[in-house]
């Protein structure tokens, strides 16, 4: 047995080492520990949309001018939103095929309805926003009662909504949106006042400090090692200067669109209920292992009910948001290559493909990623053919990094 006067050094050396386990330092550490064992987080994605803005800024200076980055940034906000729908049925381990044409759905709806038939714009929207969560959750019964993998009926969805826009669009196969409407001018001029853009930036950086240290609170009530208080400062005051220096940067220009405004706001409220709700927690343990889920006492048909019916609400915002950006509503809305990026957005900002992990913040990274490559080839003078070509290996590398990155994790019991 050790005297009293043993117990207290030992006593003060555990001391010393918990104070050092929550140094700066070790933070710094136990992040590389994460990541070398395969918990990359959107690390892959910054380090490759830093490397697409260098090469294209060496190319062609203009890609980073004010003007430039407002203008991708207002390109990123329609598909974007539906990225963000998508990211809901992938942490399910599913996928839909239909996001592209429902968006174009929810843009006829608007033309039709606000435009030929007069309905007043609000009523217009809710009609679109409420096709798109019935038509998710038919989805979702066919795939929880019939068994119908997501793949087929989606499939399926896709068809059947590509000929409802067509036949609802008629034979003018357009109708175009009141230039000088509200509408229109939230996707293509409306900008929020310098103030309120500077305000906003603030938001994350405390948001993070004060998370951060309920957070620190309640692990050390619990007896848990936390992080230290200097490491959560650093991190709120960098994510702080980021925030407020891009916002400088976009006022010297044209100033933050609205539009954009709307899909950060989406995609935080988002990020919000994956992490911090009930049904976040269902969304990944379902997309995890459902049969451990359903045993835990998680009602599994209604989280692939509200996953699908969330997704393809989204899908059909964005067609709104896509018609108010075009000032119409076409036969080309959700077509060509707007369903495909918006799922390779989801995937390239690092949700997974295999079910179980991702990020509202997935969506946001992901699209930004797509829309500089395109944005990029665009002031270069290159052909749509090499935005493909480029987009689809950059797609291909996600997820083989997340393939990867999953393997890893398994094998440090982290899977």
């Amino acid at each position: 047995m050790n005297s009293p006067a043993t117990e207290t050094r030992l006593l003060d050396r555990s001391d010393t080492r918990v104070k050092h386990a929550n140094g700066i330092g070790d933070t710094v550490g136990a992040f590389i520990d994460r990541v070398k064992s395969g918990d990359l987080g959107s690390l892959p994605v910054i380090v490759g949309l830093i490397v697409i803005w260098t090469v294209f800024t060496t190319l062609n200076p203009l890609f980073v001018t004010p003007n430039n980055l407002v203008n991708l940034l207002f390109d990123s906000s329609t598909v974007g939103v539906i990225s963000l729908g998508i990211v809901c049925v992938l942490m399910l381990g599913e996928i839909d095929l239909s996001v592209g044409s429902m968006s174009g759905v929810g843009s006829a709806l608007i033309g039709v309805l606000w435009v030929n038939q007069g309905v007043p714009l609000p009523v217009a929207i809710f009609a679109a926003l409420s096709t798109g969560a019935m038509i998710g959750a038919l989805y979702a019964l066919l795939r929880t009662h019939l068994g119908m993998p997501s793949f087929v009926s989606t499939l399926a969805g896709l068809l059947a909504l590509l000929g409802l826009q067509l036949y609802m669009l008629g034979s003018t196969g357009s109708i175009n949106l009141p230039y000088g409407s509200a509408m229109v001018n939230f996707g293509q001029l409306m900008m929020m006042p310098s103030w309120l853009s500077h305000a906003i930036a603030v938001l994350p950086g405390v948001a993070i400090l004060i998370m951060g240290l309920r957070t620190r609170s309640q692990r050390q009530a619990a007896n848990l090692s936390a992080g230290s208080v200097g490491a959560l400062v650093v991190k709120a005051a960098v994510t702080t200067l980021a925030f407020e220096a891009a916002v400088f940067y976009l006022n010297l220009g044209r100033g933050v669109p609205w539009m954009f405004g709307l899909f950060a706001l989406l995609v935080v409220v988002m990020n919000y209920v994956f992490t911090r709700t009930k049904w976040g927690r269902s969304v990944k343990a379902v997309g995890g292992n459902a049969e451990a889920a359903r045993r835990a006492g998680i009602s599994v048909t209604f989280t692939y009910l509200t996953s699908f019916a969330l997704c393809s609400t989204l899908a059909a915002l964005g067609g709104v948001l896509s018609s108010a950006r075009l000032a119409s509503a076409s036969q080309q809305a959700g077509t060509g290559d707007v369903n495909l990026n918006a799922i390779a957005a989801a995937v390239i900002g690092g949700t997974s493909l295999f079910g179980g992990r991702g990020s509202a913040w997935s969506a946001l990274l992901g699209i930004i990623v797509i829309q500089s490559i395109s944005n990029g080839l665009t002031l270069l003078n290159m052909s749509s053919s090499l935005r493909y070509m480029i987009t689809g290996c950059v797609l291909a590398i996600a997820v083989i990094v997340d393939s990867l990155a999953r393997q890893s994790r398994a094998s440090h019991g982290r899977a």
